[in-house]
């Protein structure tokens, strides 16, 4: 299997930069776009389970546009094969002093494009060692 081919791998970073753009601007027509329309997407959040892409559409349509700003950081996109990635990243919020967010999505590579089929946030406190 081939990872982290060269172009799949600038394929999906520029995805994952588009939903960032899209997140923290709350652009909810994009971020529908890039979960998979699927009912077996599923997107686990600080306070929701989201099963399918009708649940986590309508989180989105009522989830407040303050306060989304934030810094990423460590972030790890990986690919294996042509057709599936995973992206990883931290996250800062200046509301959130002392926290540390945690992001991770699996793509995958359908006909229409790429699409997140499953998300996780988390918040922890931040660790001591940098390093962690």
């Amino acid at each position: 299997m081939d990872i982290d081919l060269p172009d799949v791998l600038a394929e999906v970073t520029a995805q994952f930069e588009r939903y960032e753009k899209a997140l923290v601007s709350n652009d909810v027509a994009v971020l529908d776009e890039l979960f998979r329309n699927d009912k077996r997407t599923l997107r686990y959040g600080m306070g929701e389970n989201l099963y399918g892409y009708d649940a986590i559409m309508a989180f989105r349509a009522g989830r407040s546009p303050a306060g989304l700003n934030r810094r990423t950081d460590k972030t790890v996109i990986s690919t294996y094969g042509r057709d599936t990635a995973v992206a990883s990243t931290l996250f800062y919020r200046e509301s959130a002093p002392g926290k540390v967010g945690r992001q991770m999505q699996t793509w995958i590579r359908f006909p229409e494009g790429w699409r997140i089929v499953a998300a996780h946030v988390s918040i922890i406190d931040e660790p001591k060692d940098p390093k962690t």
